[in-house]
């Protein structure tokens, strides 16, 4: 099964260094090569909602050390801008995505531009390299699906959403309910 692979060589790279760059280089790759081929992700994980996007977790790490989330988008959803607080990489299943990254300056929000990423894109999220950005389904009549790798188990991790001012607000995003996976 393509995920149970990923998970073994994620844990690993995890176990030869915890350096960043080299784990966000070949983490990219590794998610590259999951991401490539979209018929391991069972239904019950590709679900979307009416309402809100979903956040299922395919795996957490037994120590902690990352965590593996699928991303569902109805048409027109988008998460608030906010924080993650970890490394992530973000890597296009099925549709479109468009990533709008901030910086705060000053106490206040200012854009750095929107990327538009397609199926096989991957994006790279960390406090060393730009941490803050507001996520959004690209397509208008379709569901979108991105597969989320973090540097911990990030449902549990306290992260903040942030204000049109740039007020952070903390908050805890746990996980859309779906059967336990086996690996």
């Amino acid at each position: 099964m393509p995920l149970r692979r990923f998970v073994r060589d994620f844990a690993e790279l995890l176990d030869g260094t915890s350096e960043e760059s080299f784990v966000l280089g070949r983490g990219s790759r590794l998610l590259g090569s999951l991401i490539d081929d979209d018929r391991w992700l069972p239904d019950s994980h590709a679900a979307p909602a009416p309402d809100r996007y979903r956040q299922y977790l395919l795996h957490a790490d037994p120590a902690g050390r990352f965590s593996v989330v699928s991303f569902v988008w109805g048409p027109g959803q988008r998460t608030p801008i906010h924080d993650h607080t970890v490394w992530g990489l973000v890597g296009v299943l099925r549709g479109a995505e468009v990533s709008e990254s901030f910086e705060l300056i000053d106490e206040r929000l200012r854009s750095l531009g929107e990327q538009r990423l397609g199926p096989g894109a991957i994006d790279i999220v960390s406090p060393s390299v730009g941490d803050l950005h507001r996520v959004s389904n690209a397509l208008d009549d379709a569901v979108s699906i991105s597969i989320h790798v973090y540097g911990a188990d990030i449902g549990t991790v306290e992260r903040s959403v942030y204000d049109v001012s740039g007020r952070p607000k903390p908050f805890i995003s746990g996980y859309s309910p779906a059967p336990n996976l086996q690996l």
